[in-house]
């Protein structure tokens, strides 16, 4: 695989994880399907910033930073999305507002239908979750918020060390593809510049001492040695 062929499988699995999170989570809280074409749409804009920025391996924080903000937007666009097509409480929407290409929008299907009728079931279109009905209104809104960046930090590790892993897998496969073409390459130069192979260094055993200078010169003494000489005779 290229080095094109990776960055769109870079992207793709940054958007997948995205676009999943945003809609199943947006379909489990609204208890509503969301059209198919703001989906697309959305797909495609997070894929074209992904696959822009995914030339190189990304921290956490940068990840992070780019997988939270897409992420709402995704929901913003979702709930806008709902409430074109199938209008606040549920129903299509009526009037003039088919004049100015909703039908457009709205058709094509939609995604989610399934996971909506279970949580339509738990609670009813438009219910937040069992756990939050004791909680205040005003707080309800926070706590989503809260929510949506808790699971976009979670996934937004998960892609780091996916990150991570498949960067040591490419340099591990990198370093054992070229490392026999590098050595034929070396070889073919050596053979064609007609240098033979590179002396070895010296080792230091095979280093030898200088020799001595010959003596040129010299006294030769006979005689017993002087402490005997010196002694008296008994």
């Amino acid at each position: 695989m290229g080095a094109a062929g990776t960055r769109t499988a870079r992207a793709a699995v940054f958007t997948a994880l995205c676009v999943t999170l945003s809609c199943g989570a947006h379909v489990l809280l609204s208890g509503s399907p969301v059209p198919l074409r703001p989906l697309l749409a959305v797909t495609a804009v997070v894929f074209s910033l992904a696959f822009a920025l995914a030339g190189q391996e990304r921290g956490f924080g940068r990840i992070a930073a780019l997988l939270i903000p897409l992420e709402l937007a995704a929901d913003t666009v979702f709930t806008t999305g709902q409430h074109a097509c199938y209008g606040q409480a549920g129903g299509p929407v009526t009037g003039p507002l088919r004049s100015v290409g909703v039908d457009l929008l709205c058709g094509g299907g939609s995604v989610g239908t399934p996971l909506a009728r279970m949580a339509a079931h738990g609670g009813g279109a438009g219910a937040y979750p069992p756990g939050l009905h004791g909680i205040p209104g005003q707080a309800v809104p926070w706590l989503l918020l809260a929510a949506h960046v808790g699971v976009g930090l979670l996934a937004a590790l998960w892609l780091r060390r996916g990150e991570a892993a498949v960067a040591r897998l490419l340099r591990a496969v990198a370093a054992t593809a070229f490392r026999p073409l590098c050595r034929a390459v070396a070889v073919c130069h050596t053979a064609a510049s007609g240098s033979g192979p590179a002396p070895l260094p010296r080792t230091p055993e095979a280093w030898a001492p200088p020799a001595l200078p010959l003596l040129t010169h010299s006294v030769p003494r006979r005689g017993p040695p002087a402490l005997l000489a010196a002694a008296p005779a008994a």
